[in-house]
């Protein structure tokens, strides 16, 4: 069994093509398969390096590795060949028409209420007629011809799938300028390196058909790939999911503080029957089910993501993420702040609250109460008892009590309505920085 993730290194890896990734390294790991990276770099124009490193740094972050790898632009003589096989056979032909051409007959064909479907009539050339075009300085494209069957496969994840054929056009496979489109060389090293599992967006599942026929058409034997579509992924509003937001990169949201755990949990889950549970990698491949995946686009909602990026912090050792933390962070700070931050990021804004200088909103009617308040600031050092020493001595001496108490306190020391304990944070704060906060919020 072997599974492959074939990017196009045009841009960054999103959260769509994150999950494909997730699904066939989950799948791929569970049933102890090859698992290979394959990188689709034909679009020459598009494809830059920067994109390729990125996409394995992203892919290592979330935990995948992979046992094989190599880029299409290697394999060119792989698909010239392919391309001389489809010619002899007669299902490979040349096209002249310009992209005008092409325009004007799929209008036409819509204003007679027909499906704007390529007419074939380039198959009609005669071999003059095309020594005549060649001659005039026209460059011909290519494209397959199809079969006027169907071709189906019972789908890992859709069930029983069928694409008719007739109602697709001809698909180009080969460009003008000799460049190879994704639907020809992709099939053809899915044949090539015997990749025998494909995991994919829904949005593949016509394409899957034609990539049928052509695989068979090289000599391909039915049923030698099995496939499993995802559906579609929403954004929160219920529309696709646009690749264009660089938010939804997953560079983007590791530099932002998520974790991979809840990235690659999230992702597995989504569109799943089963609640996201934070577990590493391995355990996760092991508990994968492609059957409990929906028919049903499913959605992305950040806020879910964010609770399991929480959960997981909350839980975190101080070990594993000190090297993330601000400079000269400690397990102390660690524990104080873990269960109250849902991304990592937020740490250093509670690193300057608990060691940097603030400026606490103004509170100039509290100002008897928080003067008082400083002055019965206990002597240090301070542990974690200090903050209930202090509030029972500030009740006994005003007679306040609940959120009259503690709100002025909690604004005036971090400057915010929520946040940490502050029995945790009241240490690290420390006792000069928390008379200076009680001053300037009076």
């Amino acid at each position: 069994m072997k599974l492959r993730f074939a990017p196009s290194p045009t841009g960054m890896l999103h959260v769509g093509n994150a999950r494909q990734a997730i699904a066939n390294a989950l799948f791929a790991r569970k049933h102890d398969a090859t698992f290979q990276l394959r990188i689709d770099d034909t679009d020459v124009g598009r494809s830059q390096e920067i994109y390729v490193t990125g996409i394995k740094t992203d892919l290592e972050w979330l935990g995948i590795s992979w046992d094989e790898t190599f880029r299409q632009t290697e394999c060119l003589d792989r698909y010239a060949r392919a391309i001389e096989a489809l010619k002899a056979s007669g299902r490979l032909y040349p096209c002249f028409e310009s992209e005008q051409e092409l325009a004007a007959k799929r209008e036409m064909r819509i204003r007679l209420r027909k499906p704007p479907l390529y007419d074939r009539a380039m198959l009609k050339m005669t071999a003059a007629q095309r020594a005549q075009a060649e001659a005039n300085g026209k460059v011909p494209y290519w494209r397959f011809k199809l079969t006027d069957a169907s071709k189906g496969w019972k789908d890992l994840v859709m069930g029983d799938c069928s694409v008719k054929l007739t109602a697709v056009s001809d698909p180009v496979l080969v460009r003008a300028d000799g460049t190879i489109l994704y639907t020809l060389a992709s099939i053809v090293d899915d044949l090539e390196t015997d990749v025998t599992h494909i995991i994919r967006g829904e949005d593949h599942i016509t394409n899957t058909g034609v990539q049928l026929d052509i695989a068979e058409a090289l000599g391909a034997k039915p049923g030698r790939f099995t496939f499993a579509h995802l559906p579609l992924l929403l954004d929160e509003g219920g529309g696709k999911l646009s690749k264009r937001f660089d938010s939804m990169s997953i560079k983007t949201l590791r530099r932002d503080g998520i974790e991979a755990e809840a990235m690659t949990t999230y992702l597995a889950s989504l569109g799943s029957s089963k609640s996201p549970e934070p577990m590493g990698f391995d355990a996760l491949a092991q508990d994968y089910d492609l059957s409990c995946i929906s028919k049903s686009a499913a959605r992305f909602d950040m806020k879910q993501l964010l609770t399991l990026n929480r959960r997981i912090l909350a839980t975190a050792e101080f070990q594993d993420v000190r090297g993330r933390l601000p400079e000269g962070a400690t397990e102390q700070f660690w524990l104080a702040i873990r269960g109250n931050i849902e991304l990592l990021a937020e740490c250093h804004h509670w690193w300057n609250v608990t060691h940097g200088e603030i400026n606490p909103p103004a509170q100039p009617e509290e100002e008897d109460y928080l003067k008082q308040a400083a002055g019965l600031l206990p002597e240090e050092p301070w542990s974690e008892d200090t903050w209930s020493i202090w509030t029972k001595a500030i009740a006994e001496a005003t007679g306040r009590k609940g959120k009259a108490l503690f709100r002025p306190l909690r604004l005036a020391l971090t400057g915010e309505e929520h946040g940490p304990e502050l029995k945790m944070l009241l240490p690290l704060i420390g006792k000069r920085r928390s008379l200076g906060r009680l001053i300037l919020a009076v």
